[in-house]
This record gives C-alpha cells, structure tokens and sequence, in this order.
C-alpha cells in the first residue's frame, strides 16, 4: 500500500508556554515530571507513525494514553506544539485557516463517540451537511446522500429525526455524513464505544463491508483490543503520550515488547486471529510430467507429499512409502490418494482445526488454488496455545 498520512515527530503539549516542558522531554524527562516541574500536560511525546492508503489503522491504549488527542491534532481541532502532519505529501501544520477548512471539507472526516448529529435536522439532511459546507447545490447533494444511507441501509429513514432512530442507526447516519464527502481519510474517535455489545458486533461488521467497497484510509481510535484486532489492519498502541509498539495484529501478539503491551494480548483467542499462512510450512508439490512420471525425485523427508500439476495444483498425495516408490520409477498415477484436506491460505485456524483429521495429509492452497504450504497438528497446537512473550520484537517494527 501507498502511504496516505504520515506523523513525524508530533509533540503536543497543553500550556500557554510550552518551551520549558519541550526541553525536559528532549532531556529525557516524563510527562509526570514535566507536569510537577511545569504545570504542562503532555498529550503526545515525539509520535512518529504512516497510515497507508485504504488501511483500517488502529490507534490504541488506556485513557490518558493521548490516542484521542493525536486523532484531533490531525485535523488541527488541537494545535500540534511541534511536529509535521503530512497528507499525500503537504504538511497540514503549517496551513492557514482557508486551507485547513478545505482540507475538513474535502479530505478529512471525523466520525465521533457521540453521534454529533444535528437534532432538528432530518437524517438525510444530516447526512448531506458537510456537502452543504462545501457549497454542493442541493440537488446533487441530496442524490449524494441518498445514494449513501442506501449503502448503510438507511434509505428508509432518510425523513426521520435522529431521535427516532436506535444509537447504531443514529451511528450509521454519523458513518454515512463522513462518507458522503467522499473524503480521503476517515477519523473514527471511539466511534462505537457508546453503543451496546450487540449493536456494537453490527458496526464493526458493518464497518467492513463498506470498506470492501469504499477503500477509504481510517484512522480508528479505540480502547478495545479485541476491536482492534477485528478491525485493524495495522495497530499502535500508545502509553503516556508515546508511541510504544505498532505492527500487524498478529506481530503485536506474537511479540509485544512490553508487558503493558502484552496486557492487551493475553486474553486474545488466538484461533481467530491467525490464519493458516500464518504457521504453514512453505512447499511446492513436485510436479507429474506428460510422459506420466514426475520431475524429480522426492526428499527423504518421512512425510506425506503432494504431487501437482504444471500450474502447482493439487493431483494427489502420496505417503512416504508411495515416494520411495516413485523415486525407484514407479508412476505416480495409481498410487496418487485423494485422502487429504485442503485450506485456504487465510483460513482461521479456528476453522482449520475443525477440518484437521489425524492421518490425512493438510495442504495449504492460495486463492488461485494453488499449493503454497502444508499444515501439521503440532503447528496448529502451538500456535493457538502460544502466550505472549513481553521480549523486543525482531519483526522490524517501530518500537518507541
């Protein structure tokens, strides 16, 4: 992916003066210290992180962490102390007013916690009210937002008030004004957060499929790792104002770095995170030529094989004793057994241990179906009972 929005050494520090507190951090000191020397709160510490283009990217941590307060420096609604916000390569930090309000208008929405909804306007009114501040005539405006409440299933309800929505209806009609804009970059500041466990499981789900047809670059603000791993497709979790670990999902939890990290992992069912590519051993069968043998002899491994076809598709497999056999001439044909399992590549392993059977070969196949990797139960045991390890990541990822 291209990277969309990058941070670069952001700072924000809350006081009228912030020289003195900017000091002591490049000394080395914390923001407790910094506030009993200062009076100055420090709501970010030096964050330096990229958003690649049409990522879900999870920002993270307890309150108090400052993921909050780096989703509103973005935007500019909290004036970063120092640092450089860059969207497809132009600083927003230094922008004038004339500026940043386009850049609200056209390349950044915010979906907030609490709807933020107008209460006397009708749902499609609300929905088509960040197009009005651009100065969109009415009627392409309202063709724009009918067009989006029928893809969040609200179409019904475009001449109703808010209040006579449920809270997840009233969230989609927050979902559908910021997609309305068509703009680049979503923030979603603990934008489900107030909505109840089930309806909760409905956006997030919700929240996916309009990805899969929208692309667009979320910044997702959450305290639910459990979110963030359904969600994310990069996570970074912050602690006190700093940026302490961020990576895939699944690189948090194999190795967070930290015990504050691996507090938000170990709860994690692991059957739903990783998936078959994750733990396979990478093969390739080897191949049966026209002339009925195969290209090339099997390693003494002692483990079943597959042997495929010229486009490394799946023929069969055969046992040990079957490729000691083919290796002395025999042809593979009649000795080719149909008796294995085969998973695709991004299956859960949830899914895979269901479908795991004792003495049947498992083969791992991409979404062209073709040989890429094979699966042992041991593999599979392992990864599902692994514990996070708190030991610094060797997966080369930022590790502030």
């Amino acid at each position: 992916m291209t990277e969309c929005l990058k941070i670069e050494n952001l700072y924000k520090i809350f006081a009228r003066s912030p020289d003195q507190a900017m000091q002591m951090l490049a000394a080395g000191s914390n923001k407790d210290e910094v506030l009993a020397k200062t009076g100055a709160v420090v709501g970010l510490n030096n964050v330096t992180l990229s958003v690649p283009a049409g990522a879900i990217y999870m920002i993270m941590g307890l309150s108090g962490s400052g993921k909050s307060t780096l989703a509103r420096c973005i935007n500019r609604l909290n004036e970063p102390s120092s640092g450089k916000i860059i969207l497809d390569g132009e600083d927003l930090v230094p922008i004038n007013e004339e500026r940043l309000r386009e850049i609200r208008r056209t390349r950044i929405s915010m979906v907030f916690q609490h709807f933020a909804l107008l209460p006397n306007k009708r749902v499609i009114e609300n929905t088509e009210f960040g197009l009005k501040l651009r100065g969109v005539p009415l009627q392409e405006r309202r063709r724009r937002a009918e067009e989006v409440l029928s893809v969040v299933g609200l179409a019904r309800w475009a001449y109703h008030f808010p209040h006579e929505l449920s809270g997840g209806m009233r969230q989609r009609v927050g979902l559908a004004r910021a997609l309305a804009t068509d703009a680049d970059v979503l923030i979603m500041d603990e934008a489900f957060s107030a909505l109840d466990p089930l309806i909760r499981t409905e956006m997030q789900e919700e929240l996916l499929r309009l990805q899969r047809t929208f692309r667009k670059t979320i910044l997702f603000i959450t305290h639910d790792f459990q979110e963030a791993l359904k969600l994310g497709t990069r996570i970074a979790i912050m602690s006190e104002g700093e940026l302490v670990r961020e990576g895939t999902p699944q690189q948090i939890v194999l190795e967070p770095g930290s015990d504050y990290v691996a507090a938000f992992t170990r709860e994690i069912d692991r059957s739903r995170l990783f998936d078959a590519r994750s733990i396979m051993t990478t093969a390739r069968g080897i191949a049966q030529t026209s002339m009925g043998g195969v290209s090339e002899k099997f390693p003494p491994t002692g483990e079943p094989a597959f042997v495929v076809d010229t486009d490394n598709r799946i023929l069969g497999a055969l046992s040990a004793a079957d490729q000691r056999m083919v290796n002395a001439g025999t042809s593979p044909g009649s000795l080719l057994s149909s008796d294995y399992i085969a998973v695709p590549a991004n299956a859960k392993l949830v899914d895979v241990a269901r479908v795991f059977r004792t003495g049947q070969p498992m083969a791992v196949v991409d979404e062209n179906g073709k040989l890429i990797g094979t699966l042992g139960a041991e593999q599979i045991l392992s990864r599902i009972a692994a514990t996070s390890s708190p030991q610094p990541s060797s997966l080369g990822d930022q590790n502030v």
